[in-house]
């Protein structure tokens, strides 16, 4: 008979032998803004639909104790509405733009997928809009 030749190892959730993907979920945030590149749509509002996927990863464990040691949702449901709110954009493209340059300030954040809807602009559609993802590179320059 073979003898069995297995070693048992203790973990140590200290040592950094884990990486974890997570990904935070927005979907559907529905926002009354002026936003559009005709005059019509800067002077009335309109309803625009935002959904989000936020790649991070991390070393370590999320902390129960420590808003900290995770990535916020309700901080990027905040930020966006700070964007739309001091700032015009005629293109969804540019909002987008300026979306991805705060959520990667937080370097932990490694990819973005931004779904972006107007959702009364046109009548024979429930939604127009655009989709746009964007990865940290991780490329020396």
């Amino acid at each position: 008979m073979k003898k069995n030749n297995l070693k048992i190892v203790k973990i140590d959730k200290n040592k950094g032998l884990f990486n974890y993907e997570k990904k935070i979920l927005i979907k559907d945030l529905i926002l009354d803004l002026k936003l559009g590149y005709y005059d019509f749509e800067k002077i009335k509002t309109q309803k625009v639909k935002f959904s989000l996927e936020v790649d991070y990863e991390d070393k370590k464990p999320s902390n129960d104790k420590d808003l900290k040691s995770i990535v916020n949702y309700a901080k990027i449901v905040k930020l966006i509405k700070k964007l739309v709110k001091n700032k015009h954009y005629n293109f969804l493209e540019t909002l987008a733009e300026d979306v991805f340059d705060e959520l990667f300030k937080d370097k932990r954040i490694d990819k973005i997928s931004l779904r972006i809807e107007k959702l009364e602009i046109m009548k024979d559609c429930s939604s127009v809009g655009i989709q746009i993802s964007k990865k940290r590179s991780h490329a020396k320059l």
